[in-house]
């Protein structure tokens, strides 16, 4: 008996070194496009505002975004397997309210009540992925369903009330003494280092960016798209708990209101960055500069007096004008 041939998913031509040449340049082209875009905001606004280029404003970003960076990860990979995750918020709310009831209600330490937090986390996304995947059903209208199930039972946890916790969990989003910047932005780098290693430098990710791409290819391969894509949601469920430790570090408390509309902020951040919402391609990297250019926008925006429905008429632009030059590039990019 001869042994089956091992599933080949890609061709030749993508491994050939004309094409990586040709890949590696539109990477640095993009990522050059992406730090011009955040060097010229931060140019418009220092001459805006007084205040914006400070060393205090900066560190103010850094320290905001740990909550929007981890999931914007999450999300990243499951754009990339073409689904979408419409839950990041909810999950992240009540990840949260679990932590504040366990460690208000409960009197649990900040040890025993993380984990509880990210199992509630990792557990909702993989129903999420079970059901999609298993049941045939659009990740959209699975993840709609997880959205106010989440919210709903994180106001039952909390009984609607906010949970402050206080300063048994507040230095983890405090900067370190002596240092700019706090353990949760420095631990959300690492998620950024880890998430665009496991997509660029694993199987499970070219995995993820074939199934994006062709997933019916895929298991004509031999390949089990099903275990790779529930574990694609049950990644973006895990982030979307530590991303509820990280906020309730920030703030304080455990609030069921919490992270609403984050799952937009989440979705702009990766197309800013290039993430195809068709699946196939994405990059965390790219991603990590879309929360950056979201972040000093909005920051801009508070700082020049900007009202709030202006400040999301202005974002939802920045996000056409993105999905715009990404498709011209993308044109572009079949015709050379």
């Amino acid at each position: 008996m001869t042994d089956a041939p091992a599933p080949v998913i890609e061709t030749s031509a993508v491994d050939s070194p004309r094409s990586q040449r040709g890949s590696l340049l539109s990477s640095l082209l993009q990522y050059a496009g992406l730090v011009g875009v955040l060097m010229l905001l931060i140019l418009i606004f220092s001459l805006m505002s007084n205040n914006f280029l400070s060393k205090q404003t900066l560190i103010t970003i850094a320290n905001q975004i740990p909550d929007l960076l981890v999931i914007a990860v999450g999300m990243t990979l499951v754009l990339i397997i073409g689904g979408i995750d419409l839950s990041v918020g909810s999950l992240l709310a009540l990840s949260s309210a679990v932590m504040g009831v366990c460690m208000v209600n409960y009197g649990w330490p900040l040890w025993a009540a993380v984990p509880v937090c990210l199992s509630v986390g990792a557990f909702c996304g993989m129903l999420n992925g079970v059901i999609s995947v298993k049941a045939g059903i659009p990740s959209f209208i699975v993840t709609l369903g997880m959205l106010e199930m989440a919210r709903g039972s994180a106001y039952l946890m909390t009984d609607s009330q906010t949970k402050y916790i206080g300063s048994s969990i507040e230095w983890i989003g405090v900067p370190l003494k002596g240092f700019a910047f706090s353990p949760a932005f420095l631990l959300s780098l690492v998620i950024v280092a880890l998430g665009q290693y496991l997509l660029t430098r694993t199987v499970f990710g070219r995995y993820c960016v074939a199934i994006g791409t062709n997933a019916e290819a895929v298991r004509m391969s031999g390949i089990r798209t099903a275990p790779c894509s529930i574990a694609v949601f049950t990644i973006s469920g895990l982030l979307c708990g530590l991303a509820g430790v990280m906020q309730t570090s920030r703030l304080s408390t455990a609030d069921p209101n919490a992270a609403v509309g984050l799952e937009l902020a989440a979705i702009a951040a990766c197309v800013i960055g290039g993430t195809s919402l068709m699946g196939g391609r994405g990059s965390v990297i790219n991603t990590f500069f879309g929360v950056l250019i979201i972040a000093v926008l909005q920051t801009g925006l508070a700082q020049i007096g900007a009202t709030d429905p202006i400040k999301r008429v202005i974002t939802g632009a920045v996000i056409i004008i993105a999905v715009l030059l990404d498709a011209a590039r993308q044109r572009w990019k079949r015709r050379g």
